[in-house]
């Protein structure tokens, strides 16, 4: 008769520190996913999104202001398997209305959900931030989720259903020109995401 198997240890924010700054790790139900930086497609999406939703919301050009919008800002959420450890999550793009957080916190990491998050699908990532990160920020109250996928042009938008997850993906593809929640203050012009 065989041996049990050997029950694996649970990484901790202690493992999630010791990675190398090249890398982003994220601590997701005591697993430690370490990933390598994104590569230029996937960085042009996410930085292209990042100014042209942070220029009218989070400084007010030619928008209404009110938010805070953040690169990969390192979140810090409750695990609920495991009391005392935490589910550490970065977010490609991240956003906060100014009246839930009035000021940035002094921490290195965010307790408090955001009110939006963008994830920009790679391979590498794609399954962790579809399969487990989205049921977190669904937990965690976050109202608004986007997932760009740069190869294959789409932006998904979704928000949260009271009690019951994410509601349908509206899907928008290529240059399709679009105002979708939290944002639809302002259009947002796909195509200027998809590096050519």
């Amino acid at each position: 008769m065989g041996q049990p198997a050997a029950k694996q240890r649970r990484a901790t924010y202690a493992d999630l520190a010791a990675v190398p700054p090249s890398k982003v790790a994220e601590l997701i139900s005591g697993v430690l996913h370490v990933l390598p930086r994104p590569a230029p497609r996937h960085t042009n999406a996410s930085s292209v999104l990042g100014i042209k939703i942070g220029g009218p919301f989070g400084l007010g050009d030619g928008g209404p202001g009110g938010w805070w919008i953040l690169d990969e800002p390192e979140l810090h959420f409750p695990d609920p398997d495991a009391p005392g450890e935490i589910d550490a999550l970065v977010p490609d793009l991240a956003g906060w209305r100014r009246e839930r957080m009035p000021e940035l916190p002094q921490t290195a990491y965010f307790g408090l959900a955001p009110d939006w998050i963008c994830e920009v699908l790679r391979p590498s990532t794609a399954s962790v931030d579809r399969d487990e990160k989205m049921p977190i920020y669904a937990r965690e109250g976050v109202r608004h989720a986007w997932l760009v996928d740069p190869i294959a042009r789409t932006l998904e938008v979704f928000s949260l259903v009271s009690g019951r997850g994410w509601g349908p993906a509206a899907v928008h593809r290529d240059a399709a020109r679009v105002r979708a929640e939290p944002f639809e203050a302002v259009e947002l012009d796909l195509s200027v995401l998809w590096a050519t």
